[in-house]
């Protein structure tokens, strides 16, 4: 009996099974009542008593070795079943290719870190805003052209609600519930209703930066643009002010630096002139901090904006606004070795 149990468990050790079915047919074949192994048991019985012991001990190991045997396989079937038959699991994963960060998002988060040398800290508002925050604290008048259905998206059912066209509103926030020293930066998407084409869109990206405190003054506007400005292209840029006008800064100015793709001396990208406008900025307007609620015999601060795509723009040299938001492969892949 012991020879019948030793090859039987052999036989068991070296099953295989090409689905469930065949598991199932093998599981009734050594385990079910009229199996191999219950023949055995009933063998059992004419053993001398002697070896009962013995040769029960060796049936048990047998009927645990065949169970154990059949679920493993079982398993194994069950998990391969489950796996994807188009999946091939031998395959390396090397050759798919990795996704790439939005240029936008590079030069955004670039301009964040420049900032943030500087004490700037983040500071972000709804893009569906109101009147207030987008243009009567920030000293718009009543007929300014900004607030034109030509220039702002308005809800339809309520004039005082629209999408924001700046994201100077979140500046506006910011002063309203907090006290000076005040040093944001505000990046964001901002909406304007204009025609989509190679030079302008619906929405673009922004970030604007303003710092109020106690005797802030121009020139800690312009070493700030300078130190921008050198960090983002290059130690050799140069920067000049030109007088401007916005409401909610007084003084105003554009900002230009010097060409980056021809050094200032003159190409048709600065239309031959060595300089590239790329932000607007000035002195927060009086009137701006005390519609929230800053005292401004006290305080003094200046603001300024710059529009993320005008950045890329210049850094990377693209030509056409749309392919930004157009989620064109081929373009996003130039941008793989830029992150």
């Amino acid at each position: 009996m012991i020879e019948k149990i030793n090859q039987l468990r052999a036989e068991i050790e070296s099953l295989t099974a090409a689905g469930l079915q065949e598991v199932e047919a093998l599981r009734i074949k050594y385990l079910s009542k009229k199996g191999a192994i219950s023949a055995l048991m009933q063998d059992f019985r004419t053993v001398p008593a002697e070896k009962k012991r013995e040769l029960g001990q060796k049936l048990n190991e047998l009927k645990e070795a065949a169970t154990a045997r059949l679920s493993a396989m079982r398993e194994a079937l069950e998990n391969a079943d489950a796996v994807d038959a188009d999946l091939d699991l031998t395959r390396t994963p090397i050759p798919f290719p990795l996704g790439t960060r939005h240029p936008l998002s590079l030069v955004r988060e670039e301009i964040i870190a420049i900032f943030s040398r500087l004490g700037f800290t983040i500071a972000e508002g709804p893009e569906i805003e109101d009147d207030w925050h987008v243009f009567s604290a920030l000293n718009f008048a009543d007929d300014h052209p900004a607030r034109d259905m030509q220039d702002t998206f308005f809800i339809e059912r309520n004039p005082d609600v629209l999408l924001r066209t700046h994201t100077s509103s979140v500046q506006v926030r910011v002063m309203e519930k907090t006290a000076p020293p005040i040093r944001v930066l505000c990046p964001g998407r901002v909406y304007r209703n204009e025609a989509i084409s190679a030079r302008a869109h619906c929405f673009f990206h922004q970030v604007e930066g303003l710092y109020v405190d106690e005797n802030v003054s121009f020139a800690d506007l312009r070493q700030t643009l300078l130190y921008f400005a050198r960090e983002m292209f290059g130690p050799e840029t140069k920067i000049r002010l030109r007088p401007s006008y916005f409401p909610f800064t007084e003084p105003s100015a554009e900002m230009d630096i010097s060409c980056n793709l021809c050094g200032g001396k003159g190409c048709s990208f600065c239309k031959h002139t060595g300089w590239v406008e790329i932000l607007g900025c000035g002195m927060v307007d009086p009137n701006v901090l005390e519609a929230c609620g800053i005292d401004s015999k006290k305080y003094s601060g200046f603001a300024l904006g710059m529009g993320v795509e005008r950045i890329t723009n210049l850094k990377y040299q693209v030509k056409d606004l749309r392919m930004f938001s157009e989620n064109d492969v081929r373009f996003l892949r130039q941008f793989t070795s830029a992150h």
